[in-house]
């Protein structure tokens, strides 16, 4: 009887992951990322590009301005305003 219950694990959530690209290099071991969506307008059903501004902590200091990279959220806050870290450099700029 006691095979017959199910065994439940609890599942690790997964971070949320952005890419984006990087438009400030300038602080020690922090990036500005933007990211960038499209929305579509409720009356006049045209897309708008909407962006979003993430500070992103980059430890090896590996990404430069105009970079797309891929970001994903920490669980606790770095700093006052850094909640992101650096997973990849997805592709250089040119």
């Amino acid at each position: 009887m006691a095979d017959t219950a199910t065994e439940t694990k609890a599942v690790k959530p997964q971070p949320k992951k952005r890419t984006g690209k990087v438009t400030s290099d300038k602080m020690d071991k922090t990036i500005i990322v933007s990211i960038d969506r499209l929305v579509k307008h409720r009356l006049y059903k045209k897309y708008i590009r909407r962006s979003k501004k993430l500070y992103v902590h980059d430890e090896a200091r590996t990404a430069k301005t105009g970079d797309t990279v891929e970001v994903a959220e920490v669980t606790r806050p770095l700093s006052k305003l850094k909640r992101w870290r650096l997973v990849r450099v997805v592709e250089r700029a040119k």
